[in-house]
């Protein structure tokens, strides 16, 4: 795995790690009020949706450990 391949993972990973928060801020208390002011925090679905991207993309980097590279082949006749 390349040296931008495990910072991309890494921030993937903090990434996924705040979602996981958000999600459960958000399961723990959707809406609430301070005062007179009324706040309402992120959609719940698109946490989810996030989070299930970044867990594909997590996946993705660790199951191919650097893995991917492109070769052109050009076949001759001898």
């Amino acid at each position: 795995m390349t040296n931008l391949q495990k910072e991309r993972l890494d921030r993937y990973k903090k990434r996924l790690k705040m979602y996981y928060e958000a999600e459960e801020a958000v399961l723990l208390n959707q809406e609430y009020t301070i005062g007179t002011k009324s706040l309402k925090r992120a959609d719940l679905s698109t946490i989810r949706a996030a989070i299930r991207d970044l867990e594909g993309q997590i996946e993705s980097l660790e199951a191919s450990g650097g893995k991917n590279k492109a070769f052109r082949f050009i076949p001759r006749d001898v």
